[in-house]
């Protein structure tokens, strides 16, 4: 695995390891299990949503994380506090080092925040055949991610849409996808895709503002009879979607995406706000 903790620091079963010795991350056996969390002014986001995923993608994949949430969260204090970083995402990792066994690794990596373009005239996707194995668990798969990479740069897309064997669309490379149909909201069944956090609270918006969410896979060849579409993710929150391959969707001025933006960021308004109460 290439090393990709940046920052001085990071953390290592507890313990403040130096970020410019990258031997662990270059013993790495076998895919592991992780999750991105935002920080915001110092706060992690959504952290209780993060651990319990990862517990279950552990699970999933009869991991053992072997440290407990009190314990992962002073561990992420520490690593702030040492970095001096109040915004940027940190990666928790647990996986099999050689000579080590078991691990838990937790640092910052580098972070990109969409400018505030991509919102206002929203991105361009492309479509990729492919179905993730075990898409309930967050599982790093690095071979999948530079392919995807390497479309996405020659497309000069910002994600890229998974379609299965079927045409079905049921997620996108790195984020949950929504597609909007009159007033109704459809994305994919929860068997089917990685349940992201920032999905998890999207769904608590339309539930709060009435809007009607369907769980079906959206086919590739309806694409041109939606009227909007979206991604989701921890560094993008909602981002709208202008363009699948040569289809284009009004996805930034469509009023249920703006309504379930609004909504969102509220949420993560709060969510950070409470924390820095006990934090």
């Amino acid at each position: 695995m290439k090393p990709e903790a940046i920052e001085k620091f990071y953390m290592m079963n507890g313990e403040l390891k130096i970020t410019s010795d990258v031997g662990i991350f270059q013993r790495i056996e076998g895919p592991p299990i992780y999750e991105v969390i935002r920080i915001i002014d110092g706060i992690p986001l959504f952290l209780k949503e993060h651990l319990d995923r990862m517990r279950e993608s552990a699970q999933i994949v009869g991991y053992s994380i072997g440290m407990e949430d009190l314990e992962i969260e002073r561990d992420i204090k520490e690593l702030i506090s040492q970095n001096e970083v109040r915004n940027l995402n940190i990666k928790l990792l647990c996986t099999i080092v050689e000579g080590l066994g078991r691990v838990f690794l937790i640092y910052f990596i580098k972070s990109f925040y969409p400018p505030e373009e991509y919102y206002t005239n929203g991105i361009h996707t492309i479509s990729i055949r492919h179905k993730r194995e075990s898409p309930n668990a967050k599982v790093q798969r690095a071979s999948f991610r530079e392919e995807v990479d390497r479309q996405l740069d020659e497309n000069k897309a910002f994600e890229a849409l998974l379609v299965d064997g079927n045409g079905y669309i049921p997620e996108g490379s790195r984020s949950n996808v929504f597609f909007v149909k009159g007033d109704t909201i459809y994305t994919a069944p929860k068997g089917d895709v990685l349940l992201g956090i920032t999905r998890e609270y999207i769904l608590r918006v339309c539930g709060e503002l009435g809007i009607e969410v369907v769980e079906e896979n959206i086919h590739v060849d309806s694409l041109a009879e939606l009227d909007g579409a979206f991604m989701s993710g921890t560094s993008v929150n909602i981002l709208p979607i202008a363009s699948v391959d040569d289809i284009r969707l009004n996805s930034v001025d469509n009023g249920i995406i703006r309504a379930i933006n609004s909504g969102y960021m509220d949420k993560v308004d709060e969510d950070i706000a409470d924390k820095k109460r006990t934090w």
